[in-house]
């Protein structure tokens, strides 16, 4: 037996790899007829099963008869903490109104705000947990949640608090965002920039100081936040050590992936007015393109972001549920892959390559999640299923994801 795969704990034999590591080939990096190794919760081999031999192994095997193997999905852009429901804004916009109209006139995100101020931390756990177990249940192992519904100091933190809670509570990876910069709360309406200062010298010190925050965001919009006040929020963010990340070019083309860019942010999301320069400023950064089609498609958006220009100078693309009670009510990751294939144009390589390698990039951890590779956390999924294209083609048939492995051990 191999020494790599004898220190294992756990071995999976039998499996077809889809690997997700370019490294391995093109596409899905198809391993046929192979075994994968965890050593303390990270792959530690990768064998062809004619050369591992269990003698004396000691451990957990699991045969996987065939079954494919892939990373873990990760939904890397949501909102997925929040009180109340918008179903009044989804009907006045099939009456014609629009997104910015309704924002304007006290919908939109203000009234998701208003409800989520006045519930405990308790309260927003109960409703964001089933959401979460949502996505759980589909195959993600690792979900961002972003605050942006509370807009005031303590409500942002709380919102922070209850992703946390999730976190330890469940067995999934949290990423956590400070979205304060999603709307101008009312009490600040006509005097953005001192909500600014708000944010820049309270919140963002309070939630890197208590590790409430991995990133900070900002809506960059006309309906929101300009460039440069963009600009102030990320020299404060990274000042703190967080991660960037920005909603952009989402209802016009404002240059906000130009500057996620030039501060090497790890995400630009939405993207779908962001012109050629934005995105050879991407192309050259390394930003990670987040696509969001339920959003497209929840609004009835008919500009969309410009995928053969993405893919043509090798930006990196991820897809994501962008989970919000407004703009986006979807809890389901497939449906996200289905949507990108076929409104924007994806393949169904490129669609799980956008919930896995590209995903883990966009939240900062390219090195430790989205493919399997020695050495990276061992987020599994084993599927039922005869080709890989299946898990963009095939929505709602189901649940072939016969098991859960995050981090080695079993969860589901």
């Amino acid at each position: 037996m191999p020494d790599a795969i004898s220190r294992c704990d756990r071995i999976w034999t039998n499996a077809r790899l889809a690997t997700l590591d370019p490294s391995v080939g093109p596409g899905y990096g198809l391993l046929e007829q192979h075994a994968l190794g965890v050593r303390q919760g990270r792959i530690a081999a990768i064998v062809p099963m004619q050369r591992c031999d269990l003698t004396g192994f000691t451990g957990t095997v699991t045969d996987c008869r065939g079954g494919l193997l892939t990373p873990g999905l990760i939904d890397c852009h949501t909102h997925l903490v929040y009180g109340g429901q918008r179903a009044a804004d989804f009907a006045r916009r099939l009456r014609g109104t629009s997104y910015q109209e309704i924002a304007r006139t006290g919908g939109g995100i203000l009234s998701t705000v208003r409800a989520t101020r006045a519930l405990s931390e308790d309260e927003l756990r109960e409703l964001a947990r089933p959401r979460l177990v949502t996505l759980m249940n589909e195959g993600c192992t690792t979900v961002e949640v972003k605050s942006g519904y509370g807009l005031s100091v303590e409500d942002e933190l709380k919102m922070l608090r209850v992703a946390r809670r999730l976190g330890e509570e469940l067995p999934v990876r949290i990423s956590t965002t400070l979205l304060a910069a999603h709307a101008v709360p009312p009490e600040y309406l006509g005097n953005a920039d001192a909500y600014l200062d708000l944010v820049c010298s309270e919140l963002i010190p309070r939630a890197a100081a208590e590790a409430l925050a991995d990133a900070v965001d900002v809506f960059c919009e006309t309906i929101a936040f300009t460039v440069p006040q963009a600009e102030r929020l990320f020299l404060a963010a990274r000042d703190h050590g967080l991660g960037l990340k920005v909603h952009a070019e989402q209802l016009s083309n404002s240059g906000a992936a130009a500057l996620a860019a030039a501060f090497s942010a790890w995400s630009a999301d939405h993207l779908e007015h962001l012109d050629e320069s934005g995105v050879l400023a991407l192309q050259r950064s390394g930003t990670v393109a987040v696509l969001l089609p339920g959003a497209c498609y929840f609004l009835q958006e008919t500009q969309r972001p410009p995928v053969a220009l993405l893919r043509s100078h090798g930006v990196p693309m991820a897809l994501s549920t962008d989970l919000n009670p407004g703009s986006s009510p979807l809890a389901s990751i497939r449906l996200m892959m289905n949507m990108g294939c076929l409104l924007l144009g994806l393949s169904p390589e490129e669609a799980l390559a956008a919930v896995t390698r590209n995903a883990a990039r966009a939240l900062g951890w390219g090195d430790r999640l989205g493919t399997l590779t020695v050495g990276k956390e061992a987020d599994l999924l084993l599927w039922d299923l005869e080709d890989p294209a299946q898990l963009a083609c095939e929505v709602g048939l189901g649940a072939p994801c016969r098991r859960i492995f995050k981090g080695g051990p079993c969860h589901a």
